[in-house]
Formats: C-alpha cells, sequence, structure tokens
C-alpha cells in the first residue's frame, strides 16, 4: 500500500542518519576528552624539564622525550576530532538534503494527483459555464426588479380623488367655526404694561450683571 511516508523502510533511512551522528558524537567526545588529558600531561612535562634543567639533565631530557610523545599524540587526536566533526557536518547536510528533496517529491506527487483529474480545456469549460450562470444571473434579477406587480394606477384619478378631500376638509373647517367671544379675544391679548414690565425686568438684570462683571474684574485686579 502506497503510503505518503514510504513505510518502514522510510522509518529506518531516517534512523540511519541519527544513528550515525549519535554514534559519532560519542567518538568525539572521547577524543576531546583525551585531547584535554594529553594537554595536561605536556605540561606537567614541560614543568618537570624546567625543573630539573639546570639540578638533573637526564631528568630533564627524559620529561623532554615524554613531552614530544605527548604532542605527537596530541596532533593525531586533533587530526581525528577535525576528521569526526566534518564527517558530523556531511551527515547532517546530506540528511537535510535527503528530507528537503523527499518533501518536494511528496509535494509533486501530491499536486500530480490534484491535477491527475484536471486538464486545461476542463479549466476552460468549467469558467465559461461559470460565466454563463452569472450573466443569467444577471438578466434574472433585472428582470425581477423592472418588473412591476399588479396593475398601475391612473395618476390624474389619483389626482382628482385628493381634490375632493381637499374640498371635504374645507368644508368641515367652515362648518366647525363660528363668532369669537370678544371676551375671548381681550384675553389673548396681552395686559397693559406687561410688555413695559418686562423690558425693566431685564433691563435691570443686565445692569445687575454688568455690576457683578466689574466687581470680580476689581477683585482680580488686586
Amino acid at each position: 500500500m502506497w503510503s505518503w511516508f514510504g513505510g518502514a523502510s522510510a522509518q529506518k533511512r531516517k534512523e540511519a542518519p541519527k544513528n550515525a551522528i549519535l554514534m559519532l558524537r560519542g567518538q568525539l567526545d572521547m577524543l576531546q576528552k583525551r585531547e584535554k588529558h594529553l594537554e595536561n600531561q605536556i605540561a606537567e612535562q614541560d614543568a618537570a624539564a624546567r625543573k630539573h634543567v639546570n639540578t638533573n639533565k637526564n631528568a630533564a631530557k627524559a620529561a623532554l622525550r615524554r613531552k614530544k610523545a605527548h604532542e605527537k599524540t596530541l596532533e593525531q587526536t586533533s587530526a581525528q576530532i577535525m576528521q569526526l566533526e566534518q564527517q558530523v557536518y556531511s551527515i547532517e547536510a546530506a540528511n537535510i538534503n535527503y528530507e528537503t528533496l523527499q518533501a518536494m517529491k511528496q509535494a509533486g506527487s501530491a499536486m500530480e494527483q490534484i491535477h491527475g483529474g484536471m486538464n486545461i480545456e476542463q479549466v476552460d469549460e468549467t469558467m465559461a459555464k461559470l460565466q454563463e450562470q452569472h450573466a443569467l444571473a444577471d438578466e434574472v434579477n433585472q428582470a425581477i426588479t423592472s418588473t412591476t406587480l399588479g396593475d398601475q394606477v391612473d395618476e390624474d384619478e389619483l389626482d382628482a380623488e385628493l381634490e375632493g378631500l381637499e374640498q371635504e376638509a374645507m368644508d368641515e373647517r367652515m362648518l366647525n367655526t363660528g363668532p369669537v367671544p370678544v371676551n375671548s379675544q381681550l384675553d389673548r391679548l396681552p395686559a397693559a404694561g406687561t410688555s413695559d414690565l418686562s423690558k425693566n425686568k431685564a433691563t435691570a438684570e443686565e445692569d445687575d450683571e454688568e455690576a457683578e462683571l466689574a466687581k470680580l474684574r476689581e477683585e482680580m485686579a488686586m
């Protein structure tokens, strides 16, 4: 059965570089510890040679001989570390390239499956059908909105009926209107002197306001 991930074989291919990197890193850790130990040994033999350089030349020479041996081993260890680090880098880069390629292959397969039942003729045909349906929908909508339901009303008939209603309202107002009592008319007139009193009261209020403002200005000027 086909699978996006390739089944067990793909899983093994993923585990192989991972296991190789783990093994290389373990070896690197051991070599780095040995490198540190050799550096300490070289420092100790150098100190011993300096200690006996004037008192015991044989001991000083033996210390230098051991120092040289440790330096040679250190060079070999450092070279091995560099090689292993390069191997780790190469495997990681190769694994990234492989995974990237696999992802691109899967994307290509997915697009191939999606486009398997499609071609440009089908696309053009589908778009043409959609355009026809949109055009039909526009025509139907225009026909619905432009059609007036029911019989149209005669405007002249409406004007005549409106005029009759206005005449009826006027006649009713005339019938309900009678003589107005004199007392009622007198009540509507303003009382004598009321206008003058109102004017005097307004003037007095304005004078009071002016006086109060003047007083406020004097206080603020102090």
